[in-house]
This record gives structure tokens, sequence and C-alpha cells, in this order.
């Protein structure tokens, strides 16, 4: 274990171990990711900036300024207004932003159901140890002399593992 994961020295080894755990999984997968993936990325992220906008809404003003004011100059307008060329740059733009975008969003939704099933994972295996938690603590009850052995119905059904095929059919029902 590396003391990255908790340089002030403040939190227990076991979570410690587990940031370490989920940095290592982002890691490796960034480094699964392709060179036109990551560019695309980075480029997702720069046009989803303030400054992009900023200096897109600029750059348009400044468009429209010039092509209204070039003639007063004595200058050729290059784009005279309904300003064809710069509704075409416009459209190109949000072609371009909306498409980085999605490639962006479908990688970060397959990193989500990444997620999600080491979550199920984790929360079967919790659900699992819990159960076993309670069963022995029935039967350390149940052999402790000076403890009233009497049945405890719920306890009784929460040291049974829940049936994960019985809970998915539920789900897929739509009973849950």
């Amino acid at each position: 274990m590396s003391s990255d994961a908790d340089p002030g020295g403040q939190l227990p080894p076991s979570v410690s171990e587990n940031i370490e755990t989920i940095a290592e999984f982002h890691a490796r997968h960034e480094q699964h990711m392709s060179r036109p993936q990551a560019v695309i990325e980075k480029l997702s992220l720069w046009l989803g900036s303030p400054a992009y906008v900023a200096a897109t809404l600029l750059f348009v003003v400044c468009w429209i300024v010039a092509n209204l004011v070039a003639p007063k100059y004595g200058y050729r307008a290059i784009d005279e207004p309904p300003f064809f060329w710069l509704q075409g740059l416009v459209s190109l733009n949000a072609f371009i932003i909306s498409t980085t975008v999605l490639i962006r969003q479908n990688r970060m939704s397959r990193l989500a159901e990444h997620h999600a099933h080491l979550d199920l994972q984790v929360n079967l295996l919790t659900e699992e140890k819990t159960s076993k938690i309670i069963d022995l603590l029935e039967q350390l009850r149940h052999d402790l002399p000076n403890v009233a052995d009497k049945h405890d119905p719920e306890a009784a059904q929460m040291a049974k593992p829940a049936d994960t095929r019985a809970v998915l059919s539920a789900i897929e029902s739509g009973r849950v």
C-alpha cells in the first residue's frame, strides 16, 4: 500500500486500501483508453468549459460586428446578413460538441456499469456476511447459560441469506 492513499495518516488502513483499490481501478481504466478516445475526452472537457462558451460567444459577436462594420470602412463583408457562413460554422460547432459529448458519455456509462456491478457484488457479499453474523449471534445466545433462550422469528429470518434469484425475479416482474 502506498502512502498516497492517506497522506495525513488519519484513515484506518482498510479505508486507505479501499481508496487505493478504487484509484487503481480508475488508473487501469484510463490506461486501456485508446489514443483517439483520450483526445476526445480532453476535447469534450474543453468544449464543456465556460471559457469555450465565452470564446464562442465572443467569436460570434466579433464575426457579426466585423461583417456589419466592414462596408462602412470600405471593406467587403465576408458574410453578409443573414450570415450564412456563420450559421454553417455554428452548426458544425454544435455537431462537434454533441458528438464528443456522446462519445464521452458512452464511455462514462460503461464505467458506471462497472461501478454498479461492483456495488452489487459487494452488497451481496455484505448481505451474506451480515446473515452469517446474525446466525452466529443466535447460536451464541442459545449457548450462553445466563441468557434466556427464546425463539426470535425476526432474527431467524434475518439469519437466512437472501435468495438473490428471487429478488432479481421480483425486480424484473415489477413486484418491487
